[in-house]
């Protein structure tokens, strides 16, 4: 098979080479004529010719059996009032796709691992699980810089996991536990990190706090943007257009993003909006539609926001259609208002892990074997983290009254009544402190 390999491959520079040489005989390689014929080309000619020729199509170099980049088509992208698209390719490097497929791997494996301990009742209260829309929080840090930050709703596990919380502190504060992102006290729906805002509960909430922090961006002068997610079941609500028009207006580097999965809650989005153009809500905002079951297309797609942000351009609204396996929440059994063969098809045909390790292996990127290795890793690693987040002491009482505020006036807070108060104290470093 390689000696096969090899021969077709050979053909194939032979061809393009001929092409190449039939060009310099019309003056397009005018600085290689009279230097010598095309007869006596040495073998280091032809190789310089063959990766001039083949530079658009393979930008790859051999490393131990893999090569160390390799570009790939990225998905069509849909636009509103603009001109140009996101780049049609993407560049990936080996040590990209290993990181994005573990990344990915990491949050499948930990929702898992969170749905089976809501089961148990160690998880109490909401739990929204992100399975099937991983591509979009690893594509999205991907792309972003050290000053870009991010705010989203109460399916955030993934995001904070991908914004720097360890699987660790994710698994202790999901079962209220003292090494949690909070010390146990935010649970699910509100974990908090480095140029990460959360987690929100209030549906639609994030996205006007979102403008803000793009308006504290710009203040500041730091060159970062803010993006804003919030799903198809948020789209329409009243401060959303409140916060595009103030974006608008101040040309805030502010990137609002719809993470449509298809259903809000238990309705399909043709039952919840007379337009599911989402990417086009924005009016005089421009907006892209994404795949966003492809990562690649999802990163392109955020370095064009960044660039047309941060030149003064003002927002965008993305649409990044995905889909999610679970139902709503961990109340939700999502199979009574979609099919289980319509889970099954998305999972068997459109799954973002599935996708992003076939084209890495048939790229010669990486092998079976590695990504089988990265999975063993994964399994143990978070089974490490229900460990410990299912034996982790809990925090004293006294506690419900720490990190409430910043520099409070009062330092006293009310109990369950005005004859048992706490006092204020801080405990935990402030992670967003401008």
């Amino acid at each position: 098979l390689l000696r096969d390999e090899i021969k077709i491959k050979t053909e194939m520079l032979s061809k393009i080479v001929r092409a190449v040489v039939t060009q310099s005989q019309s003056n397009k390689y005018s600085a290689w004529s009279g230097a010598r014929s095309t007869a006596s080309l040495m073998w280091t000619d032809f190789w310089e010719l063959s990766m001039r020729a083949l530079a658009p199509f393979m930008t790859s170099v051999r490393r131990g059996g893999t090569v160390t980049e390799a570009t790939f088509q990225t998905q069509p992208y849909k636009l509103h009032r603009l001109d140009e698209p996101p780049s049609t390719t993407s560049i990936c490097s080996r040590d990209d796709a290993l990181l994005f497929y573990r990344q990915m791997q990491i949050i499948r494996r930990l929702e898992s691992a969170s749905s089976n301990l809501y089961k148990e009742k160690a998880i109490r209260g909401f739990c929204h699980l992100y399975s099937g829309q991983e591509a979009i929080c690893v594509g999205v840090k991907a792309a972003l810089r050290s000053q870009d930050s991010v705010i989203t709703a109460y399916r955030d596990h993934g995001w904070a996991y991908v914004m720097g919380c360890s699987i660790v502190s994710i698994m202790a504060e999901l079962t209220g536990r003292t090494q949690g992102v909070a010390r146990g006290k935010g649970g699910s729906m509100h974990m908090y990190t480095k140029n990460f805002y959360g987690g929100n509960g209030i549906v639609g909430a994030q996205v006007p706090v979102g403008a803000g922090v793009a308006l504290a961006n710009k203040y500041l002068e730091n060159g970062g943007i803010c993006v804003a997610l919030y799903g198809d079941g948020a789209a329409n609500q009243g401060q959303l257009y409140e916060a595009y028009n103030m974006a608008k207006l101040m040309s805030l580097p502010a990137v609002f993003i719809c993470e449509n999965n298809g259903y809000g809650m238990g309705t399909s989005v043709d039952r919840a909006s007379a337009s599911t153009n989402y990417y086009t809500r924005g009016d005089y905002v421009p907006g892209i539609w994404i795949d966003g079951m492809d990562v690649l297309s999802v990163r392109e797609a955020i370095r064009y926001c960044i660039d047309y942000c941060t030149s003064g351009k003002g927002p965008l609204v993305l649409e990044v259609a995905t889909y999610r396996y679970h139902g709503h929440s961990m109340s939700d059994p999502g199979t009574s208002y979609r099919t289980r063969d319509e889970i099954q098809e998305v999972r068997q045909t459109r799954d973002p892990i599935m996708l992003f390790k076939d084209h890495i292996i048939g790229a010669d990127l990486v092998t079976a074997d590695e990504l089988k290795k990265i999975d063993n890793e994964v399994r143990k690693e978070v089974d490490e983290a229900v460990k410990i987040a299912k034996t982790d002491k809990e925090i004293a009482v006294q506690e419900l009254a720490t990190d409430v505020y910043l520099n409070p006036v009062e330092t006293t807070i009310r109990g369950t009544t005005p004859f048992d108060p706490y006092t204020h104290r801080r405990l935990s470093k402030v992670a967003n402190l401008h």
